[in-house]
């Protein structure tokens, strides 16, 4: 928009703002044109914490938050924008009311919702730039394409452990997700953040990264990350960079697809085509137990996870991406009870020894969480 149809600032805002109205490369039009703007978050999780505060606090005029989830105490080890006080409430309210504390002179629109191919082209579309705080792949394909068919630039950030990485897509012609990721992993390969876990401070580094990304391309300001993948290891303190470009091979996209099923190709079941193993609730379990039911049981997740809790009735404890390296030493003539935190890393073990031949498997359903919700209080989730 042209300098002369810029918002004004009051008395209010010049003051609050009066750090960046210093900056040559911001100043009082710069200022303004940050009012004027407007972004779009998706997620208000680890990333979107820090990018929701940071874009507030400097003055974007209009600011979109999605989120379907509501405010767990896992998440207060790193999503700053929820405290204890917010506990259960919906996470797009709880981040309403934070960033309107930073900053009342905002728009805050609220969709309390999942992102998906029938509401992203419209949710998308009002804002001039999109910010990726999600954590799983459906929903970055998904964000992606949707910004590739609008136009709109993508500022993509991503963590796990101890090591981050963040850049732009979709920016003044240059490449976007699928350039530098054209197929996304293998189901199981890369764990969430739920599985994997995370260091707390990470996001901050992440996400402010890109709120500075996103400020700049508001301002028409600096160098964006575009075509350039900045790659973040807190552990060894150090960034490196990996440039990327437009890939020929990927070709063009004029429609949202179906994303669980791009992500997860084949194993997507319908719920009337169930997987070829049992899914048994906690109290089955139980039951079953009581009546002398002693299947071998397997903890897929990893020795850290069960030192914090752990079944008491547990044969074995074996990460399930190394699951395949010991199916000689299972037994073959017992029934196997597969579990891990909340039923992902399960499924895929089920998986891997239904095709090697294992006919006897059934998966606890919800994983020791759900365990420790229906069975046991005493055990501690997490």
């Amino acid at each position: 928009m042209p300098d002369h149809e810029l918002p004004p600032l009051d008395h209010q805002e010049i003051a609050r703002y009066s750090r960046h109205l210093l900056l040559d490369e911001v100043g009082l039009a710069g200022q303004q044109r940050l009012k004027a703007g407007s972004v779009l978050c998706v997620g208000t999780g680890g990333l979107g914490a820090p990018v929701l505060m940071y874009l507030a606090a400097a003055g974007v005029g209009r600011i979109g938050i999605v989120d379907f989830d509501v405010v767990d105490a896992s998440n207060l080890q790193r999503q700053v924008i929820h405290g204890t006080g917010t506990l259960g409430r919906k996470k797009v309210e709880s981040a309403r009311d934070r960033i309107l504390d930073i900053n009342p002179h905002l728009r805050v629109d609220l969709y309390d919702e999942m992102l998906g191919r029938d509401n992203a082209l419209e949710r998308l579309e009002p804002y001039d730039v999109v910010v990726d705080g999600t954590d799983n792949f459906p929903t970055r394909y998904l964000t992606n394409d949707a910004c590739v068919m609008l136009g709109k630039p993508l500022v993509y950030g991503s963590i796990l452990r101890f090591e981050g990485q963040a850049t732009v897509f979709n920016y003044q012609g240059g490449p976007h997700y699928r350039d530098l990721f054209p197929t996304p992993p293998p189901p199981g390969l890369v764990p969430s953040c739920a599985e994997g876990g995370v260091l707390g401070v990470l996001p901050a580094v992440i996400g402010s990264i890109q709120a500075t990304e996103a400020i700049k391309i508001l301002l028409g300001a600096g160098t964006s990350l575009s075509g350039r993948l900045l790659l973040y290891d807190a552990l060894g303190m150090s960034f490196r960079e990996l440039r990327y470009r437009r890939n020929p091979a990927v070709g063009e996209i004029t429609e949202l697809i179906d994303y669980q099923q791009f992500c997860a190709p084949g194993r997507v079941h319908d719920p009337e085509d169930p997987p070829p193993w049992s899914r048994l609730e906690p109290r089955q379990v139980v039951q079953r137990r009581e009546q002398g039911w002693r299947p071998y049981v397997l903890d897929v997740r990893r020795p850290g996870e069960a030192a914090i809790a752990q079944l008491a009735f547990t044969d074995r404890l074996h990460p399930h991406a190394e699951l395949e390296a010991i199916l000689h030493e299972l037994p073959r003539d017992r029934e196997l009870l597969v579990y891990c935190k909340a039923g992902g890393r399960s499924t895929t073990a089920c998986r891997l020894l239904v095709e090697h031949g294992f006919s006897q498997v059934h998966e606890l359903a919800g994983g020791i969480i759900r365990w420790a919700t229906e069975v046991d209080p005493a055990l501690p989730r997490y």
